[in-house]
């Protein structure tokens, strides 16, 4: 009789496992030991920004607080309508080596700089990620889409280096060096990612692309292990929309990748969900992944609906960076599991809630 119920039993135990939500099963990596003095709270510069920025840069704030994230705030005003980013903000940022923001609106034409180079001209943070990944409970047309986006953020056509040479005569610089390609790969490599795609133009810009493609294949050839490919950026964007699942890790130009990220946004849940940040080799800037033009909505901000769910992710990348690795597991976690329950979404989500509503969501989450 023993016998006969062992399969019986194996098999009940079996699919009450496959039941159980990955966020309820208790795991726990290999043990992250410290350097004595690593849990001192570090200084991080919030910027609130324009728009929705301050309904989501609070419920950061308010999330933070609320799970005891070893970070305080040092924060300052600044708006996309200033000329100048505030000197008092670089000097804070240089400091800290870490900012949080909300998205800065950027005049259209009329000659005003947008802040948002200036920042990264500034900082020579020349490397923006965005991360397009699905999310469990949250459906989408496609499946198994994470990808990585890794644009030029201070060269390129969209680094804004123009000039007027005679009236009606505009001319646009664009120039590329190699360090971008040596950032995806390396973000690749120590990422456990597999492929690297080039997004280029060089059919047509055949010096200008020619010479990122040049960069790209040399820095591909000290990564054997990682699979390198090419795409024209058109066929690139008709693959995405169509199967988005073939990309892993995508490289491009500024402008390109400006266009291919908030595709890759859409696809995979919409731009109110993707984290993202802009690195370089001293200083870091996490904000909203790809924004679409919805900082100045201010019909979500009058409802104070707007969706904190990037920024909360982009601060969980925030906190690995800063090495709270248990910190922003918890925050990764509670934010996943809110969004796989369903009760609480955003209209973007095909809900109704507030921003409050989310945050307390993620708040119980975190217990």
């Amino acid at each position: 009789m023993a016998r006969r119920s062992l399969p019986i039993l194996k098999q009940i135990l079996s699919k009450s496992s496959d039941q159980c939500s990955p966020f309820l099963t208790p795991t726990r990596s290999v043990t992250y030991m410290p350097r004595p003095g690593d849990g001192a709270p570090r200084a991080v510069t919030l910027l609130p920004g324009d728009g929705i920025g301050p309904l989501v840069t609070g419920a950061v704030e308010q999330v933070m607080e609320a799970m005891h994230a070893p970070v305080y705030f040092e924060k300052y005003e600044v708006h996309g309508d200033m000329k100048r980013v505030p000197e008092e903000v670089i000097k804070s940022i240089k400091k800290n080596n870490v900012c949080l923001k909300g998205g800065l609106a950027t005049p259209m034409g009329g000659g005003v700089s947008s802040l948002n180079m200036q920042l990264r001209r500034e900082l020579d943070l020349y490397a923006s990620l965005v991360n397009c990944f699905n999310l469990r409970g949250l459906p989408t047309r496609h499946e198994n889409v994470d990808i990585v986006v890794i644009r030029e953020n201070t060269e390129g056509e969209y680094s804004g280096l123009e000039h007027e040479v005679v009236p009606g005569v505009v001319e646009s610089l664009k120039f590329c060096s190699e360090r971008i390609a040596k950032y995806a790969f390396e973000y690749a490599y120590l990422n456990n990612r597999k492929k690297v795609t080039a997004v280029h133009k060089a059919n047509i810009m055949k010096l200008a692309d020619g010479l990122f493609l040049e960069s790209c294949r040399e820095v591909a050839t000290k990564y054997p292990g990682i699979k390198y490919n090419e795409i024209i950026v058109d066929n690139c964007c008709m693959q995405l929309v169509s199967k988005p699942e073939q990309f892993d890790v995508m490289v491009t130009p500024n402008l390109y990748g400006n266009l291919v990220a908030n595709t890759a946004a859409g696809i995979a849940g919409g731009t109110g969900v993707m984290p993202g940040g802009n690195v370089g080799a001293d200083h870091a800037i996490f904000e909203q992944g790809a924004s679409a033009g919805n900082v100045g909505n201010e019909k979500l901000v009058e409802q104070k609906k707007a969706n904190p769910v990037a920024l909360l992710l982009s601060s969980a990348m925030m906190l690995r960076h800063l090495q709270f690795p248990s910190f922003a597991d918890r925050l990764e976690t509670a934010v996943k599991r809110v969004i796989s329950e369903g009760k609480c979404r955003t209209k973007d989500l095909g809900g109704s809630s507030s921003t409050q509503e989310i945050v307390d969501a993620v708040i119980a989450a975190l217990e």
